[in-house]
């Protein structure tokens, strides 16, 4: 099948040719048509399926058709809803890309940097209004966006926006525009309360689904080094040391851990950057950058920032720390191995994270091959400590003891103690002075 079969707009065909799109993927091949009939869309797809471009050339076919003069310019009538800045980025970007040849126009709303540009963006008016959030309530706080022409909504990343507490947000957002809508939810994960959502936004929805989040890509080649956590770092610096790991996105667990990662390979003199939530906006643009030109061989990343990184020749992902939530690991390594490519996926198990791999083991079907030929083998297999908790009575009445034990014994040394002789020895018995 090609784009041609899917019934897509010259203008919009030409552009795909200019970006080298040749042939749909199959969320492209069931999700296009079915926008551009009208009909409400739920799409079950992991990362690197495709799936900007299933949403956004149907939403520029659409509105481009509707374009009959100056009542709809200016006007947003297409709002997608993202749940980071990165990925809010990268979705402008593509719909620059994909609408270049059309009168379509695109603004990206994102927090983390001055308003100001965003402002001059939306003063000279736009179609299609990509934004995380928290901004978004904001300047529609501001009395600067307005939504009610909005006639498709775009929910993108639902189950992280879940993860990152935007849910709420969303649902305040919605309430501002029409309830007559074309409604496209894409979500990787249905939690309880993602499908509940779904129940309230969707009319009879055409469901689109595109490898299960419970499988992993064939294309890409996984291992496991079981490593103590003390190792860990001494390891990932070994392992880069060989120069066919062209480049590397690591993922950490924490913030601080990502910024550690980083200043320890930087004194083993390779090229790392961090990104994540701490860092400002033109420095996650511009380590983002850096990654993607071959600037920097190894970015370094936390799951929250990573999501919205795309990059085609992605050739490893390591997880420094593996995640605690098993489908996570799935979109971890689905970042490398796409468009056909080959990838491959090493993950560092230490002790504690043991629990974490049968998970992730058992939500993929099959085992992950460990590395044993390796010079930091974990040693420390000692069993967790198991630390009580007791109950707030029970800690308050064995607090009450300590201190009545502990001021008995000081009581038992006052007298014990021998008294001081007096210093007042001109004192002398029956004397008045």
């Amino acid at each position: 099948m090609t784009f041609n079969d899917l019934k897509i707009i010259p203008t919009i065909l030409k552009a795909l040719s200019k970006e080298n799109y040749t042939a749909p993927t199959p969320i492209q091949e069931q999700a296009i048509p079915a926008v551009l009939a009208g009909r409400d869309l739920l799409g079950c797809a992991q990362t690197g399926t495709g799936k900007t471009a299933a949403f956004a050339v149907p939403i520029i076919q659409l509105l481009s058709e509707q374009i009959s003069g100056s009542n709809t310019r200016g006007r947003i009538r297409s709002l997608i809803l993202t749940p980071t800045r990165e990925l809010a980025l990268q979705i402008s970007e593509n719909i620059v890309a994909y609408s270049q040849y059309t009168p379509i126009r695109c603004a990206a709303i994102v927090g983390g940097v001055s308003q100001k540009a965003q402002e001059r963006a939306l003063n000279l008016g736009a179609d299609i209004l990509i934004a995380t959030p928290g901004r978004l309530l904001d300047l529609m706080g501001q009395k600067r966006i307005d939504l009610q022409y909005v006639s498709i909504l775009v929910l993108d990343e639902a189950d992280r926006m879940l993860d990152m507490g935007f849910i709420h947000d969303v649902k305040k957002i919605i309430t501002k525009m029409p309830t007559k809508r074309q409604t496209l939810f894409f979500s990787a994960t249905m939690p309880p309360e993602i499908s509940k959502m779904v129940k309230s936004l969707l009319i009879n929805p055409v469901k689109v689904e595109i490898t299960p989040v419970s499988s992993t890509v064939d294309v890409i080649k996984q291992s496991i080094y079981m490593v103590d956590k003390g190792n860990k770092q001494k390891l990932l610096n070994d392992l880069l040391q060989d120069k066919s790991i062209v480049t590397a996105l690591v993922f950490t667990r924490t913030k601080h851990g990502a910024d550690k990662v980083v200043k320890e390979l930087t004194k083993a003199k390779i090229t790392a950057l961090a990104i994540h939530g701490n860092k400002s906006q033109n420095a996650r643009q511009l380590a983002l950058s850096n990654f993607k030109t071959g600037v920097t061989r190894v970015l370094v990343a936390t799951d929250i920032a990573a999501r919205g990184i795309d990059i085609d020749e992605l050739s490893h992902v390591i997880n420094f720390n593996l995640p605690n939530i098993p489908e996570t690991y799935v979109h971890r390594i689905g970042r490398t191995g796409r468009a056909g490519l080959s990838g491959t996926a090493i993950s560092f198990c230490e002790f504690e994270e043991i629990p974490y791999l049968k998970d992730i083991q058992k939500l993929i079907g099959k085992s992950i091959p460990e590395v044993k030929d390796q010079p930091y083998p974990m040693m420390d297999t000692a069993q967790p400590v198991k630390v009580e908790v007791k109950s707030k009575t029970a800690v308050l009445k064995a607090a009450k003891i300590a201190r009545a034990a502990k001021s008995a014994k000081a009581k038992e040394e006052a007298v014990l103690q021998p008294k001081p002789k007096s210093n007042y020895k001109w004192y002398k018995k029956g004397s008045t002075t």
